[in-house]
């Protein structure tokens, strides 16, 4: 083959179509020599077509080593060799062959645990070009879905559809994801947020089961090797390198059915981890450049994963917006969730700064402008922004303070109402000193990282040991309640008492202010058998068992109706934090009344409240309790939306009956008896339209640990 050679351009970084040929280009301020290594498209066969050195007076403008290529196969693999000065802070090494950052595409990976031969610290993965036809994507535009209306849906693409029950026909793929939307638009979600998805080594974990004897796997895969490449092993069509399409396929599906694809992202750190990791690509091109590092060459890391990207340097902060206009403007992705999104508001050194540059570009950023972001606000290191986080108006965050609270209640750690009471009405004690609302505040009581909602309520403790690490790794505080006895038990109080606590914990989420986020198969109440840090189970520990749909109907019932619920009441979606003051529990009287001039008291105060507060004697609310009355105006939710019927959320969260006096709605409407999580299956949640009525000032017992909602008529 006659290989011809140009000067090529400096931009845009990685290959891309020139006239009669390919432009490689590649970004590295301390080489002193650059090879170019093309390979033929087999993995098998290692020999180069090509070695191709570039002349640093030709083919380098600036810190940019670029080449046009010609005469080159329709599909092959390549990468860069790079050799530079010595020192500690540098680690080249010019025989190893090194994945272009920018590449959207890696070999070797089709095949979900294929090992490879490879070099001990180096990687056999490669850079793969292959000639495709441009996607055509239809006219039909992305959902954009007003932040107030979503409803997140946590996943992990293999794992969703991995499981033999799924009845995917290409399981744990971006094709076998699509084949699940109605089911996932049945449930009411309008959003799926997909674990990472870009290429890693699911190899690369050292740890074994010691029950099994085998090796795991890195199954949640938060070790990033290429930023802007969809993993080859999520594709029903990888070894075609048909993951870019199948990924794109995915997400017009999800489009034509009105629902948003959210990517979990991770910036902070790469799979090359530290000293003893293995090389795949940054720390080869140009160490010092991409991650923080001391004087003496020691990795900085703020992530607990080796390594820290540096993201705030100017070089860095190209790479991110360059991937990320990838996968919005090429891939049509929706929404991003950033990993550790903390480590963005540190410096080149990792001193914390108050207006990171990375987070100015971002929230600014014209092509990502109605992109949801969403960011994880702290980091491994103990920079806790809950709340905080810089340039907060254009960010959701992940609000574990929401998580803490909801679960200390439910569990029965804090003895008074005033936590529940701040968490369901938004946070504004987070969001509304900076002129936010409660959209920012994505709420959750579980995710990956932790117990599913069935281990919240059956485990005390973390169940680890099949990952290998004797039980050491994963939170040993996971603020849960077994009901009396710790993992699986045929004891019918104690099952009954699991079921009514995880619906008070699911109907708390979905009935907060805020943005709700479900960890997938929650809402049938999936399992992980005590295991709270899952990261490297693949297998059914991790793997959704959809069987479980039919074994606890009554709940999935009861999550899909409040799902439903939730988006036909703009009430729960409001557009602002609530105008009614909390009233002092010192004040005495009648609460909200005894706070207003004597001319007022008398009089209908719906113009003044959007919410009224209640204790178990209407307008007495008492805060050194367990149980919470309030009662929302539907008439004013801040929305440009007709309006709404007004609701009763009664959290009674003793283990001790009461008795309650019914208040009036704050629109005089008759009430509606429709959720009760202490009564079972159909009558814990009620058609709207046919619930029964129940009277103002009539007295009802409220069960032990219980939730009640009343709606209002409509007229």
């Amino acid at each position: 083959m006659m290989i011809q050679t140009q000067r090529g351009q400096p931009m845009p970084l990685g290959v891309s179509a020139a006239i009669e040929g390919l432009n490689f280009s590649l970004l590295s301020r301390h080489a002193t020599s650059v090879r170019l290594v093309i390979l033929p498209e087999q993995d098998t066969d290692n020999t180069p077509i090509v070695e191709l050195e570039l002349d640093a007076k030709i083919n380098r403008t600036g810190d940019h080593w670029h080449m046009k290529v010609q005469e080159l196969p329709d599909t092959f693999r390549y990468g860069w060799k790079v050799d530079g000065p010595k020192g500690p802070t540098h680690r080249f090494d010019p025989s190893a062959i090194l994945i272009d950052p920018a590449a959207t595409l890696i070999s070797s990976g089709a095949y979900w645990g294929n090992v490879c031969e490879f070099v001990p610290g180096r990687t056999h993965r490669r850079s793969l070009w292959t000639k495709r036809p441009y996607y055509q994507w239809s006219s039909l535009a992305p959902p954009r879905i007003p932040i107030e209306d979503t409803i997140v849906y946590e996943l992990h693409v293999r794992g969703f559809t991995c499981h033999p029950s799924s009845g995917a026909s290409a399981p744990g793929t971006f094709r076998a994801l699509a084949e699940k939307i109605p089911y996932l638009k049945d449930l009411g979600v309008t959003a799926v947020e997909l674990l990472p998805i870009h290429e890693f080594d699911e190899n690369e974990c050292r740890f074994v089961d010691p029950t099994t004897g085998e090796t795991n796997h890195n199954f949640w895969g938060y070790n990033t090797i290429a930023f802007s490449a969809p993993k080859a092993a999520y594709a029903a069509t990888g070894n075609e390198h048909g993951q870019l399409d199948e990924f794109r396929d995915m997400v017009a599906a999800f489009h034509r059915a009105g629902m948003e694809v959210w990517l979990d992202v991770v910036f902070n750190h790469t799979g090359e981890g530290g000293n003893d990791g293995r090389t795949y690509s940054f720390r080869g091109i140009d160490n010092s450049l991409y991650y923080m590092m001391s004087p003496e060459g020691e990795y900085l890391n703020f992530t607990g994963c080796g390594n820290t990207v540096s993201c705030n340097h100017p070089v860095v902060r190209n790479l991110i917006i360059n991937s990320l206009h990838f996968w919005v403007g090429e891939m049509h992705v929706d929404g991003l969730r950033f990993d550790l999104a903390s480590i963005f508001g540190r410096d080149m050194t990792g001193k914390v700064v108050d207006y990171p540059p990375i987070l100015e570009i971002l929230s600014e950023d014209g092509v990502l402008r109605d992109t949801k972001l969403v960011a994880e606000p702290w980091d491994a290191a103990g920079l806790y922004q809950v709340g905080k986080f810089p340039y907060g108006k254009r960010w959701s965050e992940w609000n574990g303070k929401y998580r803490d609270d909801i679960r200390s209640f439910w569990k029965g750690e804090i003895e008074h109402i005033g936590p529940l009471a701040t968490r369901l009405c938004g946070s504004a004690d987070l969001y509304e000193w900076n002129y936010r609302n409660p959209s920012h505040s994505i709420n959750f009581v579980t995710c990956h990282d932790g117990f599913t909602m069935n281990d919240m309520v059956s485990y005390n403790r973390k169940h680890n040991l099949a990952n290998g690490e004797n039980n050491r790794d994963g939170m040993d505080d996971n603020t849960s309640w077994n009901c009396g006895t710790e993992g699986p038990t045929a004891d019918a109080k104690i099952l009954s008492l699991r079921a009514r606590q995880a619906r008070n914990l699911m109907a708390t989420l979905l009935l907060s202010q805020g943005v709700p986020m479900i960890l997938g198969g929650d809402e049938f109440l999936r399992t992980q058998k005590g295991n709270n840090n899952a990261w490297c189970q693949d297998n059914d520990i991790s793997w959704v068992d959809w069987t479980l749909i039919d074994t606890n109907a009554d709940y999935f019932r009861f999550v899909r109706l409040l799902i439903h619920f939730r988006r036909n009441h703009p009430v729960l979606r409001r557009g602002r934090f609530f105008r009614g003051k909390l009233p002092d529990p010192s004040s005495g009287g009648d609460g909200p009344k005894a706070l207003l001039p004597a001319a007022l008291a008398q009089s209908d105060l719906s113009h003044l409240s959007d919410i009224h507060w209640h204790g178990l004697k209407p307008f007495k609310p008492v805060f050194e309790c367990r149980t919470l009355v309030i009662a929302l105006d539907g008439r004013f939710h801040g929305r440009d939306l007709p309006a709404d019927c007004d609701l009763c959320l009664i959290v009674h969260g003793e283990d001790f009956a009461a008795e309650l006096t019914i208040p009036p709605s704050p629109s005089r409407r008759a009430w509606r008896d429709l959720m009760d999580t202490a009564r079972t299956s159909p009558d814990d949640f009620r058609d709207e339209e046919t619930a029964p009525d129940i009277e103002v000032g009539s007295v009802v017992t409220l069960a032990p640990h219980s939730f009640r909602l009343l709606v209002s008529r409509a007229n």
